[in-house]
């Protein structure tokens, strides 16, 4: 079957491309802020000025609507696990490598892959488990994690891809049935209360600069899953879970551009593997109905 460029699976695949393209730059903030303020504050501002930029944007477009939001609990659920990875993520870059953590982190493509068949009954072809082991396999490439010492630290990062997990799985099954800007004011609404109530224990008065960064952090992270959630729409979980792993290749892009780490060959290797993953994926016939 010759691939249509403009079907949904493909508008789907476009769009979670997407917002891989744009998270990274929230978690190259984090980690520059991390040295600075408590790791807590940092999951605060994320969720703060999220809420913000999103609540008054939602109400503009819908109204009342906002606050009818269809299985509310599910809403605030979904949000909640979005913040208990935020945190997890952000504990752990502080304490072992970032590439460590990356590596443990995009684990959740392989449990979104797996529990997409038995939470929402969804058809997996083989092909597409096989995709999301041979693209973690390009991440490992890329990110060289040395494991030699295990620290604690570790099983955060593969909190948060659980937590991760869940949150994508719950989007999907969300999706279709609620505006995506709704979805995203009420995922904001949880992270952003829990972690207020926490502030006045932990709170470091930013410079100026660094609160025009804390902002970026909800800016960025608001529009990258106003795309994640789109994607959602169009295509199934477990077709989308693979492209989770594009999301390393703006990090070595950042990484460079910030940093001056210039790829090896291995990474070099490893983004080519992702590559193929994802051209596999969006040019096999496949289905969008779950079954």
């Amino acid at each position: 079957m010759a691939p249509d460029l403009f079907s949904q699976r493909n508008r789907g695949i476009a769009l979670m491309i997407g917002a891989m393209m744009v998270v990274p730059f929230m978690d190259a903030l984090a980690k520059l802020l991390s040295s600075r303020y408590p790791v807590l504050q940092l999951v605060w501002a994320r969720f703060f000025f999220h809420f913000l930029l999103v609540l008054p944007i939602a109400l503009w477009r819908h109204g009342g609507g906002v606050l009818a939001a269809p299985t509310p609990m599910l809403q605030l659920g979904r949000g909640l696990c979005l913040m208990g990875a935020t945190i997890c993520f952000f504990a752990a870059i502080r304490t072992i490598p970032l590439a460590d953590a990356i590596a443990l982190i995009f684990f959740d493509a392989v449990i979104v892959v797996i529990l997409s068949a038995v939470l929402l009954n969804e058809r997996v072809p083989p092909g597409r488990l096989v995709a999301s082991v041979i693209g973690l396999a390009g991440v490992l490439l890329i990110v060289q994690p040395g494991f030699g010492n295990f620290q604690w630290a570790s099983l955060l990062a593969l909190a948060a891809a659980f937590f991760f997990a869940l949150y994508f799985l719950s989007t999907r099954y969300l999706s279709g049935n609620t505006p995506p800007l709704v979805m995203l004011a009420w995922q904001g609404v949880g992270g952003f209360v829990v972690m207020s109530a926490l502030m006045p224990l932990i709170w470091v008065t930013p410079s100026p600069a660094d609160l025009a960064m804390m902002g970026a952090l909800g800016v960025i992270g608001a529009s990258g899953h106003l795309l994640l959630i789109r994607a959602f729409e169009y295509a199934e979980a477990s077709l989308l879970a693979p492209f989770l792993y594009t999301e390393i290749i703006m990090q070595a892009l950042l990484g460079y551009w910030l940093f001056g780490d210039i790829p090896n060959r291995w990474a070099v290797a490893g983004i080519a593997l992702i590559i193929g993953v994802g051209l596999y994926l969006s040019l096999s016939p496949g289905k969008t109905n779950n079954s």
